[in-house]
């Protein structure tokens, strides 16, 4: 890792404080779990594998609490670079645009600059992780019936920044020295969604070449 990412990183450079999981409960051991089995450098498809015995929300919930944190460090990284002049739209190059709706201020999917769109995305993935009504923090509390929708709609959406950054400022990471952990991050990304099957076909379309090339 570079000088200058190891700065970065080190910094913690996230939008935002980090929704940490408490120790103690099953899923901070879920969350140590995931992160050994990523830190001893274990196949990523087989990291994603829902370990036998745990419920699926758990486990679902733990990844989308580490996914948000680390893509909002990875937008961070980059975001002074992604500017209403340089990204007056949030596209994944010209075939894809991406309007922002939410039912309460944008109530139809709206045009927007994509530092815009990265902010209001951050905020409301915030507002979803750090509901007890939908992430519970409290053992014996179940989780909504309705919770994998909502986390399949936290992911598409975060999709859409991995799509961003690698389409318009992937220069940046390549010059920071931040594309071999990207691309890891990514392809975890992925091979998660696509194993737990959170995230439809078509959503992954504009990266699907490099996609095919990196996670074979």
């Amino acid at each position: 890792m570079s000088i200058a990412l190891k700065q970065v990183f080190n910094k913690d450079k996230t939008f935002r404080p980090k929704r940490k999981f408490e120790p103690g409960t099953q899923r901070f051991e879920l969350h140590k779990r995931a992160q050994a089995s990523l830190n001893s450098g274990v196949d990523l498809k087989a990291a994603v594998q829902l370990p036998s015995g745990e419920d699926q929300n758990d486990w679902v919930a733990v990844h989308v609490v580490d996914f948000f944190n680390r893509i909002n460090l990875i937008y961070g990284t980059i975001c002074e670079f992604c500017t209403e002049r340089t990204c007056p739209v949030m596209s994944g190059g010209p075939k894809y645009e991406y309007r922002w709706q939410d039912d309460l201020k944008y109530k139809k999917p709206t045009a927007l600059p994509a530092p815009q769109y990265m902010n209001l995305l951050m905020d409301w993935i915030e507002v979803q992780i750090n509901n007890e009504d939908i992430f519970p923090t409290c053992v014996g509390v179940p989780f909504p019936k309705n919770f994998l929708q909502i986390c399949k709609k936290i992911l598409c959406r975060l999709f859409r920044v991995f799509v961003h950054v690698y389409i318009h400022h992937f220069d940046r990471v390549i010059v920071m020295g931040a594309e071999a952990h990207v691309n890891t991050c990514y392809k975890h990304f992925y091979y998660f969604v696509t194993e737990m099957n959170l995230i439809d076909r078509k959503e992954l379309e504009p990266l699907k070449e490099m996609t095919a090339r990196m996670c074979h």
